[in-house]
């Protein structure tokens, strides 16, 4: 896909799964479960504690699609620098997200055809991203802020397409995508860590399905 391509698949969906420091061992198993809850986007974050991250991003993206083939899209999270962007491409990553803004990022992102996606918290931070090229601006925490917040955001920038991160469930969902955010992004909601201990996959796939259901309802 290409990045605009892969913009259009965020618009479309709403909804990306966010997977953090799995051990590689149960990632397929619950790749296998989002897929099977309906979700279509999945970010694997970068482990910052890694001895050697580039090494297990790689493995991660590659047990993925191992176990699914290309019914999930695939992104890297928590992309903080030019280093760690090279090593989401070298994963085959179609976009990165970011908690934060880095322009450098961005340029090397568009330069390499991924989907740019970072971080951002005030206006200011927003409009700098948007104009460094950013596809999508992930609004985070978004939860910390509230929805007055975001909507007060949208009323001067109803051009720049938000994200919202943190905070992310099924009850806050609709609000969220009500008050002007064109998708959001969802780690322990779905990927439950009691069912992940459990091995309880079914249980991963019932908290996924609850998500892609009400995005579709709000569709």
């Amino acid at each position: 896909m290409t990045a605009q391509e892969v913009k259009e698949y965020f618009l479309k969906e709403k909804l990306v799964a966010i997977c953090r420091t799995l051990p590689t061992e149960k990632l397929g198993k619950v790749a296998k479960a989002l897929v099977k809850g309906g979700v279509k986007i999945l970010e694997i974050t970068i482990d910052q504690m890694a001895e050697d991250p580039a090494t297990v991003i790689k493995e991660a993206m590659q047990t993925v699609r191992d176990a699914v083939g290309d019914q999930l899209l695939l992104g890297c999270g928590t992309v903080l620098d030019c280093d760690q962007l090279q090593m989401a491409i070298d994963a085959g990553a179609a976009f990165y997200l970011s908690p934060n803004f880095d322009e450098n990022v961005v340029k090397m992102a568009k330069e390499n055809g991924l989907c740019a996606i970072p971080g951002a918290l005030t206006p200011t931070e927003i409009v700098k991203a948007w104009k460094a090229g950013a596809d999508i601006v992930k609004l985070f925490p978004a939860d910390d802020m509230g929805y007055h917040y975001i909507w007060n955001l949208k009323g001067p920038l109803p051009h720049i397409p938000l994200l919202a991160s943190g905070g992310v469930n099924p009850e806050t969902i609709p609000h969220y995508l009500e008050h002007g955010m064109i998708a959001v992004g969802t780690g322990v909601s779905i990927i439950n860590r009691d069912l992940l201990a459990a091995d309880d996959y079914e249980g991963i796939a019932r908290l996924a399905r609850k998500h892609v259901e009400v995005i579709e309802k709000y569709k």
